[in-house]
């Protein structure tokens, strides 16, 4: 049942308004005045407000604007022995949903209340359609985003399973995959490179010698010079870790980086002995801070060669071998911003 409250000074129209509305089952509620209305606006649920627009003392308009910001979904009808389109105009634009001129007929005032309350209800409707809406996809989003954070720490795990099995059988290159992730996604953020880019030289830094499980312990931890047919056979890394990553649907090309970070500019590479930009721009910043990491660092056959000495292989071979703007970066980091290659972070 709608509840109306009928706000007039004169006490025959708040008599008729009344007897009209209860006789088809309104619920009503009078008030002489403003003052009147307001304490019953405040005190009572009111699903209509029908007023006077011309009362001694606070006008209906105000009362309307009032009961509007108080109750922003109530619904207003006004009635007005004016007949001028300026204040019909204002009641309008106070929020109003229709109005009814003197004197009163009756029916006219039985549609007006039946399509306002009608609209009410359909407003509320929507409004409670909107808020379960809105509660469900938050929900959703929440659901989604658990399940997100679920997959990505699946993923490290997986990475991390895959580092520590290369790393097992390598021991000389422990920490080396990390290393050259990390100054690859530094390197990939000092060009200005798209964050799915950088996340992809990351994500394949992390496990780019995964190919090296397939080599033989024993050729890669050798203290001496490598013979020609143990170098061939570490050179099949980089295919080999295409093969065992090609149908998994990475975010990212990860086989394809993989399979190109021994490739060189200007085609002198490994294994497809492509060039240019025919390599992937994450394989040409991959190869950058794996050649710099690999030189800088130990290995079973050679000690450790240093930055400054990785840093003029680079410069020296910038754009034959190399990437010029990776190369410029990297240098950047090493020279002037103080990049640290041993902190793991």
């Amino acid at each position: 049942m709608n509840r109306i409250l009928i706000v007039d000074d004169e006490a025959p129209i708040r008599s008729l308004l009344s007897q009209t509305l209860a006789a088809v089952g309104y619920e009503c509620r009078t008030a002489a005045d403003a003052g009147e209305a307001r304490k019953v606006l405040a005190a009572d649920e009111v699903d209509l407000l029908l007023s006077d627009i011309n009362m001694p003392g606070e006008s209906g308009l105000d009362l309307v604007r009032h009961a509007l910001s108080e109750s922003p979904e109530l619904a207003v009808i006004m009635v007005t022995a004016i007949d001028d389109h300026i204040v019909a105009n204002s009641m309008l634009e106070a929020g109003v949903f229709d109005y009814i001129a003197k004197p009163i007929d009756r029916n006219r005032v039985l549609i007006s209340v039946a399509n306002a309350c009608r609209r009410k209800s359909l407003e509320m409707s929507n409004r409670q359609y909107r808020e379960s809406l809105e509660q469900k996809v938050a929900e959703q989003t929440e659901s989604l985003q658990q399940t997100l954070t679920q997959l990505r720490n699946a993923f490290d795990g997986i990475t991390q399973a895959i580092v520590h099995i290369v790393e097992t059988r390598d021991p000389y290159t422990a920490g080396h995959q990390k290393r050259v992730a990390r100054l690859a996604g530094a390197i990939a953020t000092e060009m200005s490179c798209p964050r799915k880019t950088i996340d992809g030289v990351i994500n394949a830094g992390n496990i780019h010698d995964l190919g090296k499980i397939s080599v033989p312990s024993e050729v890669l931890s050798k203290p001496g010079r490598l013979t020609s047919i143990e170098f061939e056979l570490i050179k099949t890394h980089s295919a080999v870790g295409h093969e065992i990553l090609k149908d998994i649907d990475f975010p990212w090309p990860i086989a394809d980086i993989i399979h190109q970070h021994h490739e060189k500019i200007d085609g002198s590479g490994y294994p497809q002995g492509i060039s240019g930009d025919d390599i992937l721009i994450e394989a040409r910043i991959l190869t950058v801070a794996d050649v710099l990491e690999a030189m800088a660092s130990h290995r079973p056959y050679r000690p450790a060669l240093g930055i400054d000495i990785a840093i003029d292989e680079l410069m020296k071979n910038r754009g034959s071998l190399y990437e010029p703007a990776a190369v410029d970066a990297c240098v950047s980091l090493l020279q002037d911003k103080g990049y640290d290659l041993d902190d793991l972070g």
